[in-house]
């Protein structure tokens, strides 16, 4: 006999007997006191070393020039999910007023256009008003959905402290290796590049734009994919905020690990005295036998490998696919946004000269993995899902030790090294859709049928 209904398991997650579960109020004090805990350490690590810390860039955004427009207003966006329509036209013109008004006083006393400011104090509203004003339902909604938005705008305040970090932590880059995996990749930056420079400008701006506001597609998808949440009470178990954090968390940490500046630093005009010469996009940089680290200058970002740019966009394209709860297929304006996102982003980040290839597919490699941990909670970790993310762990793990120690052979057997990377990707890719994807992949049906048995 069932004793609750199989589908909350699958919408939002059923509460075991004797399983203690943190009310939102608890929760969120948790959550706050983690944040601000590493907050502060990181303040502290950019104060010592003289560049712009997380809690001076919040104090900016509450007081000051906000140093990004749409993060803000992205975590917002996530923020109304949760509330109803009223309470969200209240705070879209709250947000709106105060960000002119910021911007009047701003102009008048000769300040920079940066809006942003608006934003940032009515989602700190929505967590107040949430937390010691509103109950049941209203409450738990508004804080869950608050939530998102504020680690979106955190997230992004600690991304800009941790590129110092790896400047600090990686005086010097692996950028020689990974350009003679390349040549086994068919240089696709380079390919690239000289692709974007005979397309024109309007073609650099559209993709520019597409690269640097990446939250903005990530918003819409999952401000669909949580469109029904006020109206039934019911969250999905996975959906993409999840893939997206886990992927913020993990892969950083592989900047230091593996120092690269990109192509255009290292083989570009970019890297100034730094470089190893004028060779991007125009002229392929010449096969170095005997490859190396390379010092490097104190303020070039060492974020190339993996590229979290594709993982991210790869993320946006998977979860525009489906329903998170019923698994019917997206609506084609979505299926077809996230392919645009994803191909845009592909392209701008090989046109531009910020990634070689062989980032790209560590960054996608990565991405699988971790998809494939996260998805469809309800079922556990099953012999499909623990044989799935140790291939895509052993995966990405090769790729990062063929590119480190094996670049030499990747240049002198450029085509046999090629296909093997590409093979082996592909291989997981289609192992991935199967599983998720499929005919016989795991849909919401099979999951109910899971949840049933359970």
């Amino acid at each position: 006999m069932l004793l609750d209904d199989p589908r909350s398991r699958i919408g939002g997650g059923a509460r075991r007997p004797g399983m203690w579960v943190p009310s939102p109020r608890v929760g969120l004090t948790i959550a706050l006191t983690t944040g601000a805990v590493l907050l502060t350490v990181l303040q502290i690590v950019a104060s010592r070393h003289h560049f712009t810390g997380p809690l001076e860039s919040i104090k900016d955004d509450f007081a000051g020039n906000a140093k990004s427009f749409t993060v803000p207003w992205a975590g917002l966006g996530l923020a109304l999910i949760g509330l109803s329509w009223r309470r969200r036209l209240i705070a879209v013109g709250a947000a709106l007023g105060i960000d002119v008004a910021y911007q009047a006083v701003r102009s008048m006393a000769g300040g920079p256009l940066a809006m942003g400011n608006g934003p940032v104090l009515v989602l700190l509203a929505v967590i107040v008003l949430a937390y010691w004003k509103w109950e049941g339902k209203d409450r738990t909604n508004a804080l869950h959905a608050a939530a998102l938005g504020i680690l979106l705008v955190l997230s992004s305040k600690i991304a800009d402290v941790w590129l110092g970090i790896t400047v600090l932590a990686g005086p010097r880059v692996l950028d020689e290796h990974i350009a003679l995996v390349d040549h086994a990749l068919g240089d696709p930056s380079w390919l690239m590049g000289q692709l974007l420079a005979w397309l024109g400008p309007l073609a650099s701006a559209i993709l520019h734009w597409v690269y640097i506001e990446l939250p903005v597609g990530a918003m819409v998808v999952t401000i669909w994919q949580l469109r029904n949440v006020v109206k039934t009470g019911e969250w999905p178990r996975h959906y993409l905020v999840r893939t997206f954090l886990v992927l913020g968390l993990i892969g950083p940490i592989f900047y230091i690990v593996f120092p690269v500046v990109g192509p255009i630093f290292a083989f570009g005009a970019d890297g100034h005295a730094f470089s190893l010469g004028h060779y991007w996009p125009n002229v392929v940089s010449p096969v170095d036998p005997s490859p190396g680290s390379i010092a490097f200058d104190h303020y070039t970002p060492r974020n190339c490998m993996p590229s979290l740019h594709t993982a991210w966009a790869l993320s946006i394209f998977i979860h525009s696919r489906r329903e998170p709860f019923t698994g019917a297929p997206a609506p084609t304006w979505l299926r077809w946004g996230g392919t645009f996102w994803l191909i845009a982003t592909l392209s701008a980040t090989l046109g531009f000269g910020y990634h070689y290839g062989a980032d790209l597919v560590a960054g996608a490699a990565l991405c699988l993995t971790i998809e494939s941990a996260l998805r469809a909670p309800e079922l556990g970790w099953d012999r499909t899902r623990t044989q799935l993310v140790a291939a895509g762990a052993a995966l990405f793990a090769g790729l990062l030790l063929s590119y480190r120690y094996l670049s030499v052979g990747f240049a002198e057997h450029p085509v046999p090294a090629g296909v093997i990377v590409l093979g082996l990707f592909a291989g997981y890719a289609t192992a991935v859709y199967r599983t998720w994807f499929g005919e016989r992949a795991v849909t919401p049906a099979v999951q109910l049928e899971a949840a049933v048995r359970a």
